[in-house]
């Protein structure tokens, strides 16, 4: 399959909707729409265009409300939420650009709408962490609204949003008789954006301030809940499960044992770079940490994801001190905290994934590992192309784990 977006960097995140679409995403159409009206544009093209689909459907959705048509508005909200989510992806970094804060505002704002009009209304709740508090989201299972079900907490990577891990994860859960908590920790989406809180390694402090929350709400079955995390969060998810026994199932999408070792790796391969003088990312040698740097700043993809995103998710003002601050996302000396049954996945041709073998063998918890290959249109990064694929393969696992059965139609 071709390019959508005529710039590749556009593509990565455009065609991230493609994933979204069996799950009340927008259509393939839009998409394509919204690439034809971004054409060789630059960020602020991409912007303004994905904005502008998500205006349409905004009031799309006011427009149908007024006409009690509710289901059908609560759908065109979430589409224009997703809109809004996708628009910031380029312009996502430090210095905070004002447009980013006002798509993320209009992005959560459309997302509550729609949760708001669900046939079981959802509402935002609060959970006390530290001085304040982490937005989070309690969505039951569609056929179980006022049953006890296990729950799946969802954890997000780098750049996403609840909007991006609702079309993700949550909806195939909540058909498949899971309830879902969606949340935002340090580093993600409000904490982030609104508050300027960076992320940070130990996941099972956050984690934990958020099951102390889930053991309280009357339809957890609190013997049964798992947690799943997607990119990023393939590290953040057995990490917390390293941290509180309360966590019955780990799903990692990708299994990433280690942030470190996989930039460690790419300057070995670039640079040419002994391991010894990578051994520790915060103190290599100056003169290879320019040559990296120039690396890194001549090429589109790596300066985004480092230098704009990186340092402001990371907290970290410089390559040395981001570097520094890698290493200390790692699960060595961890594994044998893990006790639950935990499933990593490892695609093809997701480079993020590639230790996740690695990862799989210092485990001595039951642990499956599963594979999705490219054949399958699932070799990518968290299996976008065919996202329905790995929900089905994690959650047959989860059902299995927690020996779930649930209304099938």
């Amino acid at each position: 399959m071709g390019l959508l977006f005529k710039r590749d960097f556009h593509d990565e995140f455009g065609a991230w909707a493609l994933g979204f679409i069996p799950y009340g995403g927008i259509d393939f159409g839009e998409i394509v729409g919204v690439a034809q009206a971004v054409g060789d544009g630059d960020d602020s093209a991409f912007y303004e265009a994905w904005v502008a689909a998500g205006d349409r459907f905004k009031t799309e959705a006011t427009d149908t409300l007024t006409k009690g048509r509710q289901a059908v508005a609560r759908d065109l909200f979430l589409k224009a939420s997703e809109c809004y989510a996708t628009a910031k992806h380029p312009i996502f970094g430090f210095p905070v650009d004002p447009r980013l804060v006002e798509a993320f505002r209009k992005q959560t704002a459309a997302f509550d709408q729609a949760m708001a009009l669900s046939k079981t209304p959802v509402t935002p709740i609060r959970i006390p962490f530290e001085k304040g508090s982490l937005p989070a989201y309690f969505i039951p299972a569609v056929d179980y609204p006022d049953s006890v079900r296990p729950l799946l907490i969802l954890t997000n990577g780098y750049d996403g949003t609840i909007t991006d891990m609702y079309f993700a994860s949550a909806v195939a859960a909540i058909h498949r008789g899971y309830h879902c908590l969606l949340f935002d920790g340090p580093g993600q989406g409000e904490l982030l954006i609104e508050q300027g809180i960076p992320l940070r390694p130990d996941w099972e402090t956050v984690v934990s301030a958020v099951i102390d929350v889930a053991v309280t709400l009357p339809l957890v079955d609190v013997a049964r809940i798992a947690i799943s995390g997607w990119s990023l969060g393939g590290y953040l998810a057995p990490r917390a499960a390293s941290g509180d026994e309360r966590i019955a199932a780990c799903i990692a999408d990708p299994g990433v044992p280690s942030l470190a070792d996989g930039f460690r790796q790419m300057v070995i391969n670039l640079m040419g770079a002994s391991p010894e003088a990578v051994a520790n990312l915060g103190t290599m040698d100056q003169h290879l940490l320019d040559q990296v740097w120039d690396f890194i700043t001549n090429n589109r993809k790596l300066s985004w994801s480092i230098v704009q995103r990186g340092f402001w998710v990371n907290g970290t003002k410089d390559l040395r001190a981001y570097l520094a601050s890698l290493e200390l996302y790692t699960m060595t000396g961890r594994e044998s905290l893990i006790r639950c049954p935990t499933l990593l996945t490892m695609a093809q041709h997701d480079s993020l994934s590639s230790a996740a073998n690695v990862f799989y063998d210092s485990l001595t918890c039951p642990k499956t590992l599963l594979r999705f290959s490219a054949d399958r249109g699932a070799g990518d990064h968290c299996e976008m192309k065919n996202r329905t694929l790995l929900n089905r393969c994690v959650l047959d696992w989860l059902d299995d784990v927690f020996g779930t059965t649930a209304i099938t139609h």
